[in-house]
């Protein structure tokens, strides 16, 4: 039987207030920023470990639907900068989605190195850590990318952990197992981080707007 209603147009009423409606990711929205970051990488003489600085801004965006399907999300853009390089060491963007209905949470993600991914899990709106996840091959919540990743650096899961925490900041633990060009033994590359906000998020536009009245 399945899980989803045999009337896949009906639009439900949306909320014009995102920040209102974002169950457990309402502690995201804002602009948030730690110099605390660390990233283990493969290198060809073993794994490398590198410190890094990270800005993310999560700002809502109006209510989406899918049909019945009623999506209350944010955009999100994160730059990270190693500790011993100008260059943008990591360039990430997407939108983290909420489900009321049904409790799922979904993180999409674009990087420009030819990868893109949706992650999944389950929370309810008072959670303190979701766990969201991916898996290469799977046509639900997937992983895709260029045929040269494929080649030298497939990437075969993606697990993110985000941990609110009781200051205010937030956690995450950030593990991709990777199928390296040449080595039998799967790799596990690994980014944390904590941070801090420095910032508040701008209300949706259709928000916006009714404030305005």
């Amino acid at each position: 039987m399945s899980a989803f209603p045999e009337d896949i147009y009906t639009e439900q009423e949306p909320s014009p207030d995102t920040l209102a409606n974002l169950g457990p990711l309402k502690r995201l929205a804002g602009i948030w920023e730690s110099a605390g970051g660390v990233d283990i990488n493969p290198k060809p003489e073993g794994p490398q470990r590198r410190e890094y600085s990270e800005r993310i801004e999560l700002q809502p965006i109006d209510a989406q639907s899918n049909g019945p399907q009623l999506l209350y999300g944010l955009r999100y853009h994160t730059r990270i900068l190693a500790s011993d390089e100008d260059a943008t060491f990591h360039d990430q963007t997407g939108y983290w989605l909420w489900e009321p209905a049904t409790g799922l949470v979904m993180q999409t993600l674009s990087i420009p190195r030819g990868q893109v991914a949706i992650a999944a899990g389950h929370a309810v709106p008072e959670a303190t850590e979701l766990v969201l996840t991916a898996q290469r091959g799977a046509t639900g919540y997937g992983i895709c990318s260029t045929a040269f990743l494929e080649y030298a650096f497939r990437t075969d899961s993606y697990r993110i952990e985000v941990v609110f925490n009781p200051d205010g900041s937030w956690s995450y633990v950030l593990d991709t197992m990777l199928k390296v060009h040449g080595r039998e033994e799967p790799f596990l590359h690994r980014d944390r981080n904590t941070l801090v906000k420095v910032a508040e998020p701008t209300p949706n536009p259709l928000a916006l707007l009714r404030a305005k009245g």
